[in-house]
């Protein structure tokens, strides 16, 4: 990594496993910003985070033979999260951007201590965070508190000045998670074109609102590459062609019809919310900062995770609308008078309930996920005895993307079935190429649903392919390549 130009991608292989390595290129700035903080100290006067308490303490003058045990005391004191433990995968991309933070020289951390960070992340050494207990601002306190008592506790590492504060402060928690989401995010948006496509499909829908013409003239971006997309995976169909003319249908429903208005408008704001999240990625957020050219130590607020808040609320409502309408695609799918398939998608409505709870389901989880979609950027509480007086959120924002995420998986997972099993209705006819590889890849693993059988693995079982789906065509993506 080279400490500020660090591309989306490479924080996306690192979330799925990717070694982490500092470039050699970010040494000297390290070392300049650390030689900065002795020079400042020299000077014996009072600077916030160096020689001072902390929050509403910043007026209380600590004295030198105490600097260690300050910044030892400050670890511990903030090493106060609650909760489940969070991913093994996000913690590792939350040390990473720590030491990504820290490589561009304006911390004040020493390279013993930033080596310290690269050596726990080569030896796959990931400490347990608590998911509580930040509210994103002063930084995720608390769950980076947890990070620096395990960089310090086999007592190797002694903490110099500043070193405490510049590994608790930051938003690396919350941006850890929230790009999280957004990788996740990602991946389901393309999934559910596929769906989304097949579902179409399955209702034999027509592919007219997908014309590059109609979506030219609204000219977002994003409705633009979807409807693309629509319409390059249902290219040479044969159920397509089945219903081109003589259709007494007029317009299909809008689940199906707004399909790149809604999912664009989606691919837009997820492209949005990456746009913040790389800038946070690359930038520094700790609190004061070292400018070694002039010797100067700032204090500001770049630990105000405000632009991460409304990033991952984004997010969220992405996640929301686009299980939202896949639901609803679903429920269209299971009503015989909108979809004209049987009811159910079973052969033998009545004796068989079919795909009849599977769509109360994912009713279910669209709706847990709207309740999550509420923004969490809006809500603020005051801390630190009023000094802290207005926070972000946005660890709160970022942790519920994915579960939101889980939860959209089994929604699309349930309408890829119910999409194959309607497809299934209208053979001999056949889709598209990409389509009937998506179905084909489908029925290795689950046979179509002639007579209720145990439905819950079904379930699984797609849920667990829809990583490979995404692969039977170039699809609109977010975060680069």
């Amino acid at each position: 990594m080279i400490p500020g130009a660090v591309p989306l991608a490479t924080w996306r292989s690192i979330y799925r496993g990717a070694p982490v390595t500092l470039d050699d290129s970010a040494r000297p700035a390290i070392a300049s910003s650390a030689a900065a903080v002795e020079r400042i100290l020299a000077r014996h006067e009072p600077v916030y985070g160096i020689n001072t308490g902390f929050g509403k303490l910043a007026s209380v003058r600590i004295g030198d033979c105490d600097l260690a045990k300050l910044q030892r005391n400050l670890v511990l004191s903030h090493a106060a999260g609650v909760g489940e433990p969070s991913p093994t995968a996000v913690v590792r991309l939350m040390m990473a951007l720590k030491l990504a933070s820290l490589g561009q020289g304006a911390s004040g951390v020493r390279p013993e201590t930033v080596a310290r960070l690269e050596t726990m992340l080569a030896d796959e050494i990931v400490p347990i965070i608590p998911s509580q207990g930040s509210v994103g601002a002063s930084g995720d306190l608390a769950p980076l508190a947890h990070l620096a008592a395990a960089m310090i506790a086999d007592g190797d590492l002694v903490l110099g000045p500043k070193e405490g504060l510049a590994l608790l402060n930051g938003t690396q928690f919350s941006t850890a998670f929230a790009l999280a989401g957004l990788f996740e995010a990602e991946r389901l948006f393309q999934a559910a074109l596929v769906t989304g496509a097949l579902s179409t499909e399955a209702a034999k829908g027509s592919d007219t609102p997908f014309d590059p013409r109609i979506h030219a003239l609204r000219r977002h971006q994003g409705q633009i590459e979807t409807a693309d997309a629509l319409r390059s995976l249902m290219a040479g169909s044969e159920i397509r062609a089945s219903h081109a003319s003589n259709d007494a249908r007029v317009q299909d429903p809008y689940c199906l019809r707004c399909q790149p208005q809604v999912m664009g408008a989606c691919l837009d704001i997820l492209r949005q919310a990456a746009r913040t999240l790389e800038t946070e990625a690359n930038g520094v957020s700790d609190n004061p900062l070292i400018f070694p050219d002039t010797d100067e130590a700032l204090s500001g607020g770049n630990f105000h995770a405000e632009p991460v808040a409304f990033a991952a609320d984004m997010i969220a409502l992405a996640l929301c609308e686009i299980g939202s309408i896949a639901e609803r695609r679903l429920a269209m799918l299971i009503d015989p008078a909108l979809s004209g398939l049987p009811a159910f998608l079973t052969p033998h409505p009545g004796l068989n309930s079919g795909f009849m709870i599977a769509q109360v389901t994912a009713a279910a989880l669209v709706s847990e996920n709207k309740q999550r979609a509420y923004p969490a950027s809006v809500d603020s509480i005051p801390t630190s005895a009023n000094q802290e007086d207005h926070v972000s959120m946005a660890a709160h924002g970022a942790r519920r993307l994915l579960p939101m995420a889980e939860n959209l998986a089994h929604v699309l997972g349930i309408e890829l079935l119910a999409a194959a099993q309607g497809c299934d209705f209208h053979a001999p006819l056949r889709s598209s190429a990409p389509l009937e590889t998506v179905r084909n890849l489908l029925r290795s693993k689950v046979p179509t649903l002639d007579d209720d059988r145990y439905f819950a693995p079904d379930i699984i079982a797609a849920k667990a392919l829809l990583p490979s789906v995404t692969v039977v065509a170039s699809l609109p993506g977010v975060t680069g390549a």
